[in-house]
């Protein structure tokens, strides 16, 4: 009651307050006005607007003054980095708060993962809530860290930054009333649910609304999008690394209907983060694309905020927290400053926050354990010339299964380099099971050596792409010595890799490093002769075994269109 009082007296002027920003131009997210006054700032809380008692006053001199932005949905293992580093490079753009859904660390770790994910959000200048992951394992075709069910889930509600459901990729589960399935929702127990149904729709999409999921950040078609909005669901338009919806949606966008979207970028890796921002390059492209200023900042500020239910995010009045950016021109949307809990963190290009060796953490648990390999672990022995392939689609997630003749000598199979159909093995490495699914891909380009990669989707088993089976031999070696990372080697040498020490997935190292290393990686694998833009984000998706057409895990190639592991060879 006494901190209460104290505010109130603040909000009246009887007390000095901490700050008064000064000569704003404050937009207005419930109303869609922009204002010009004075933002009176105590405790880190908004508690008025005038003339108030200040202890430090600031004048913006007439710059805008809005809402810090929210990311509604994003995986930030995806950035390779550690929240309290993946804050140090979203803060400068405006970015205050973040919905996470720690899907990609359970995989690996399980609870240990999560609460990883929430301690290490606590203390930094970026407001974390978290969303449990609700489908782990993502299938049982592959071999993940773990399992979690209902039961495993339920303790961590109590934690405060955890605010619902993540995604429920399994809508056959809900639709078909898998018992499993239907305790996490009950579980959930009225909390928010994300949804991740793409293409559902008639009594199909009824079905699964009936479990309150309220969201679904997979339309990639304005029909879609419409169809679900009608029928009471929030669209999260999602500009990613991998899926770009934004420009295809916007068009559905009204005034009339905005307020039921939100930006989500679901995965955004190092390069865009450096090169082209998080939320405020969302906002950027709307703007650019004919956007209202208003429209586009609401569904990255209020929008959210309602959604999710955080009532003291996502405006600038009394009682909300003050977490402000400021901009000198609304349609280029450049951020001049941004304020967290009424503390200027950035200004004028510079960083005003260090980061904390504190906060410093690791998952003590080794997260890569293999069996040992030998120079027959990727042997492919057959009578039979003709092979299924994975054929990529540059630049898509989506691939196409072929039937190719490769070589065939003394009943074993090996690549044709001339046809670009390299080998590809998916190593078991959470429980030294000696799963190897081994199989053949088009695509890469690479004329020499083999790269490899603890990230791979859904479980980040090992997932090694090579000419020969000696370099992806070497490739496998490295990435289990390195505790996770990625690897270019040729001749049975490393030229280039990146460590990724924490759950395979993440390092504790700045976006910027990161980068530059992946950069590098990047030219070696060119110098091997691959023709992919991003090989390495290519070769994490090929063991995702929920996206069509042909895919490989440790436990074989799997037809996604039946849903099976199939033979490699043609009967």
């Amino acid at each position: 009651m006494k901190a209460l009082a104290e505010m109130i007296e603040a909000s009246l002027g009887d007390k000095e307050i901490d700050l008064l920003i000064k000569n704003g131009k404050v937009i207005n997210v419930f109303s869609g006005e922009i204002e010009k006054k004075d933002v009176a700032i105590y405790k880190g809380i908004i508690v008025g607007f005038g003339d108030y008692r200040a202890r430090k006053i600031l004048d913006i001199k007439g710059e805008f003054l809005c809402p810090g932005l929210i990311d509604g949905h994003v995986h930030i293992e995806s950035s390779m980095l550690t929240i309290p580093r993946f804050a140090q490079a979203v803060i400068p753009h405006g970015t205050t708060t973040v919905v996470i859904d720690p899907h990609e660390i359970a995989n690996v770790m399980g609870i240990d993962g999560i609460k990883f994910m929430v301690e290490s959000s606590k203390r930094i200048p970026l407001n974390v809530f978290i969303m449990l992951p609700s489908c782990v394992p993502a299938t049982n075709l592959e071999t993940s860290g773990a399992k979690l069910d209902a039961k495993d889930l339920k303790p961590l509600f109590k934690e405060d930054r955890i605010i619902g459901l993540a995604e429920m990729m399994n809508f056959p589960g809900v639709i078909n009333r898998d018992p499993e399935v239907l305790k996490k929702i009950e579980m959930a127990n009225r909390k928010i649910i994300d949804g991740h149904a793409p293409g559902l729709s008639g009594k199909n999409l009824y079905a699964y609304l009936m479990a309150n999921i309220r969201s679904d950040h997979e339309c990639t078609k304005p029909e879609e999008a419409l169809e679900k909005l009608r029928n009471g669901m929030w669209i999260m338009i999602r500009e990613g690394s991998t899926a770009k919806n934004l420009k295809d949606l916007l068009p559905i966008v009204n005034t009339k209907n905005s307020r039921r979207f939100l930006f989500v970028t679901d995965d955004r890796h190092p390069k865009e983060l450096v090169e082209d921002g998080h939320i405020d390059s969302l906002i950027k492209i709307s703007i650019s694309s004919g956007l209202d200023p208003i429209l586009a900042i609401q569904m990255a500020t209020i929008n959210p905020s309602q959604y999710f239910g955080l009532n003291n995010l996502g405006a600038i009045a009394p009682g909300y927290r003050a977490d402000l950016i400021s901009l000198e021109d609304l349609k280029k949307f450049k951020i001049k400053k941004v304020f967290k809990d009424g503390s200027l963190v950035f200004n004028n290009g510079r960083t005003l926050i260090s980061y904390d060796k504190k906060l410093k953490l690791s998952i003590k648990t080794k997260s890569v354990r293999i069996k040992p390999l030998s120079d027959e672990s990727f042997i492919i022995k057959s009578d039979k010339a003709y092979a299924k392939v994975i054929k990529i689609i540059p630049d898509q997630i989506v691939t196409e299964k072929v039937v190719k003749r490769v070589i065939l000598k003394d009943g074993i199979a090996y690549p044709d380099i001339k046809e670009d159909i390299l080998k590809i093995a998916v190593i078991e490495r959470h429980r030294a099971t000696g799963n190897i699914g081994v199989g053949f891909v088009q695509g890469f380009g690479l004329k020499k050596g083999a790269i490899g990669s603890s990230i791979s989707h859904d479980s980040h088993n090992i997932i090694i792409v090579g000419t020969n089976d000696i370099d992806m031999l070497k490739a496998a070696e490295a990435i289990s010595e390195m505790g996770g990372g990625l690897v270019a080697v040729s001749d049975k040498k490393v030229l280039e890799s990146l460590a990724l020490p924490i759950a395979g997935l993440m390092t504790d190292i700045s976006v910027a490093e990161v980068q530059k290393r992946l950069s590098a990686i990047g030219k070696v694998v060119k110098s091997l002769g691959c023709k992919l833009s991003d090989p390495f984000m290519t070769l994490s998706f090929l063991s995702l075994p929920v996206i069509p057409e042909l895919k490989i895990t440790d436990k074989g190639l799997v037809d996604v269109n039946s849903f099976k592991i199939v033979p490699l060879f043609e009967e």
